[in-house]
């Protein structure tokens, strides 16, 4: 159950006509399908009543809760920005080349770049600026294991918050974003999106990840997801695990994963 009534609603159609407004509200993360909608109305002497069944095949998507995410996001982007609003160049903390500058005392050896030191007849050193254009992908395991509360709250409902989280900061660093669900089989698959507007549909794709009873299977679901990675990719994998004969077949699919991808659990 998704929705439920909220106390107080509903209540008669006027006599002249109109609209009667339903308010619901919701109790849990999913997809809340409205399949079908009663009436009945009694007749004009009040001694007999007429029901009919109208179909409405309905579904609203109850979206997780992101305010504090997106509080938590907003805090850790602050921290690399300037006082002007504008982005702080994090220099030296990546692999993409920036500019060479002097050698100064305190630099590791491994950022002299000893061919152009030669050429100008000092020592030069590499700067460095964080990657921007990765392929994050986040993967999150819906099945019986991630379903069981902690403190009353599933799992899998704390997993698609810390992955909302990721989304909402990697989609304002300007990286790609896709959100992969499994339990037994594939389930959720987005594709790649890049900016902060595409962080609603991300939010939205996050509601379909149901809840599971099935056991997870990730050999199926990790090779799938490989299959679909076409880049070099950060993969985040949000599950939980108790027996160690699912903890070394998910390693071992793991493995073959990591040849090309970074992973993180």
């Amino acid at each position: 159950q998704r929705v439920q009534p909220v106390a107080g609603t509903g209540g008669a159609l006027p006599a002249n006509g109109g609209t009667l407004d339903l308010e619901f509200e919701a109790i849990r993360r999913g997809i809340a399908s409205f399949d079908r909608l009663w009436l009945r109305w009694q007749g004009p002497f009040g001694l007999v009543w007429n029901q009919v069944m109208l179909p409405v095949e309905r579904k609203v998507a109850v979206l997780p809760n992101v305010n504090s995410a997106r509080d938590e996001a907003i805090t850790l982007l602050q921290r690399s920005a300037l006082a002007d609003g504008h982005a702080q160049k994090r220099a030296g903390q990546g692999r993409e080349f920036e500019a060479l500058k002097d050698y100064q005392p305190g630099m590791g050896r491994r950022m002299i770049d000893w061919k152009r030191s030669a050429r100008h007849g000092k020592l030069l050193a590499r700067e460095f600026r964080i990657e921007e254009n990765n392929n994050i992908v986040l993967a999150i395991d819906s099945g019986r294991l991630m379903c069981e509360p902690v403190d009353g709250v599933p799992k899998v409902d704390r997993a698609v918050t810390a992955a909302l989280l990721s989304a909402f900061i990697a989609l304002k660093g300007g990286d790609l974003v896709s959100l992969f669900s499994f339990d037994a089989r594939p389930r959720v698959s987005s594709g790649a999106v890049r900016g902060s507007p595409s962080f609603t549909m991300i939010q939205k794709r996050a509601a379909e990840i149901d809840y599971s009873t099935e056991e997870t299977n990730f050999t199926l679901a990790l090779t799938t997801l490989s299959a679909k990675l076409d880049r070099r990719s950060l993969v985040i994998v949000f599950t939980d695990f108790v027996d160690p004969i699912s903890a070394e077949l998910m390693l071992r699919t793991v493995g073959r994963l990591t040849e090309r991808h970074l992973v993180l659990f």
